[in-house]
């Protein structure tokens, strides 16, 4: 219940101002927890935060105010080669040769470590990266946690993985993160590594370090040996450092599909081992008997979680033509009430765009949508005057050929399209270069299962969207990568055969 209500005059439509959201008007519900920032964060090398031997740092700032938060430390090559000659210590003298059972211990500890911090690690996580306080505290942190849980069972189980065969680690991985899910994306990557008896080299994106870096403090902590977990931060030159260092075995990366192409072409005649988990174009598809409320909130959840940053963001609806009129009327309403603002406000559903540079690509694929012909229904909310933010965005009317259909945008943008068979569906569902993830909505089990099999995606959701559990394996197809995280079929990734 709202603490505060405007009321409205007698000449105005009380209807219409709750539909619209004039009428209500929330009072202020910020985070005011202290999350322990530092000024400046230094890299994390063999166990120590240690300077960068450039001497040079850049700055991070909070994309909700465009204030500076702290200092982040370069890394240049030499601190990579530094990072990673500590990871082979470490795999060599330590870590490597520890049984299953205690290398599980500290993993059990960073887990519990991440829900004593947890308030402050959502804070962090919100002010550096923009998404709601409410998503951070209640979706990545928690997550982050849990795979370590899952992860710490597995480290003594590992022969179980696969029957009969010799399983052994591979040494140092090199691993590359974005921007959208900081410390969950660390968890999906170091969990892993870890259970399986590697040591990693981990670099964040140069926009959201500060929750990694923190994770340095928890690993010191933990206890965690030295060296057995090293952070170095920069831009792209110390991803192409940490990626093509001689030392690292094994590469994970989570971003765009044109940078894991790059990483590719530079690992292409390597025996390195490669996952890479890059973008998407996800279909939510949504048929005539589907449960329509349901499938409107999931369809919200599907596109404006996290300001529609995720790489299996359900961008492409597919809307059966029987009942396109109605869900569309339907997505209207609900977004006419989406609050976008201050992100640290526990009543925000939509923060801050990540960037300068993302909101300037998402306003760019929008004009092309409204130039090439598709009809923009756009929240009437209003934007904070600091700060990057966009509207919750929806085009109807629009066809396969739009740059909108096919471009991930990244953002809080919706484009749908409709159907009048399920064939239709499938062949425009799977008309696109990615296969992340898909989303089938239907009141029949049998279509349902029949549909999973038809479409080209890593991951089908079934009268839901973005649900995630570290116990199941997430990837995808075509462009938009292979090898999976999560399960053990993504633990298996950081193994090999003896």
């Amino acid at each position: 219940m709202p603490a505060a209500v405007k009321k409205a005059s007698a000449r105005r439509n009380p209807i219409r101002e709750l539909v619209f959201g004039d009428l209500w008007e929330f009072d202020p519900a910020p985070e005011t927890a202290d999350p322990k920032l530092k000024k400046r964060y230094d890299l994390f090398i063999n166990g120590s935060f240690v300077s960068p031997r450039s001497g040079k740092y850049f700055s991070t700032i909070n994309p909700a105010n465009e204030t500076k938060i702290a200092d982040i430390a370069l890394a240049d090559a030499s601190d990579v080669d530094a990072a990673c000659q500590a990871a082979l210590k470490a795999f060599t003298g330590v870590w490597g040769k520890m049984p299953g059972k205690e290398r599980g211990k500290y993993l059990y500890r960073i887990a519990r470590l991440l829900q004593d911090h947890a308030r402050e690690f959502a804070i962090a996580e919100t002010m550096d990266g923009g998404k709601p306080i409410k998503e951070s505290r209640d979706f990545d942190i928690p997550m982050a946690a849990a795979h370590f849980f899952y992860h710490a069972g597995w480290a003594d189980k590992l022969e179980f993985l696969s029957p009969g065969r010799q399983l052994v680690p591979r040494g140092v991985v090199g691993q590359v993160i974005p921007w959208n899910f900081p410390l969950l994306m660390l968890a999906w990557k170091i969990a892993p590594a870890l259970a399986a008896g590697n040591c990693v080299v981990l670099k964040p994106a140069e926009t959201t370090s500060i929750t990694a870096l923190k994770f340095g403090e928890i690993c010191q902590e933990a206890g965690l040996p030295n060296g057995v977990v090293n952070i170095v931060s920069g831009a792209g030159e110390t991803g192409s450092a940490v990626i093509n260092h001689p030392l690292t075995s094994k590469v994970a990366f989570t971003g765009s599909t044109e940078v894991g192409k790059m990483i590719m072409r530079s690992l292409a005649g390597t025996e390195k081992k490669m996952t890479m988990e890059l973008g998407g174009k996800a279909a939510n598809i949504v048929f005539g008997d589907a449960p329509l409320d349901q499938a409107v909130e999931g369809i919200v959840n599907g596109i404006f979680f996290n300001q529609g940053h995720v790489c299996c963001a359900g961008s492409r609806l597919l809307v059966q033509e029987s009942i396109a009129e109605e869900v569309l009327a339907k997505l209207k309403r609900r977004i006419a009430v989406l609050r976008v603002g201050d992100p640290m406000d526990k009543n925000t559903d939509l923060g801050a765009i990540n960037s300068r540079e993302q909101l300037t690509k998402i306003t760019e694929l929008v004009q092309s949508g409204v130039k090439e012909g598709a009809e923009m229904h756009q929240s009437a909310c209003r934007l904070p005057t600091k700060g990057f933010f966009f509207k919750p965005t929806i085009f109807s009317g629009v066809s396969m050929s739009h740059r909108i259909a096919r471009e991930e945008i990244f953002g809080p943008v919706l484009s749908i399209l409709t159907f009048r068979t399920p064939e239709e569906a499938v062949e425009k569902a799977n008309n696109t270069p990615y296969g992340l993830s898909a989303g089938v909505w239907t009141d029949k089990g049998s279509r349902i299962l029949k549909m999973s099999t038809l479409l080209k995606a890593g991951v089908v959701w079934a009268n839901t969207y973005n649900k995630f559990d570290p116990t199941s394996p997430f990837g995808g197809f075509k462009e938009s990568g292979f090898g999976r995280e999560g399960g053990k079929q993504g633990l298996l990734d950081y193994l090999k055969v003896a």
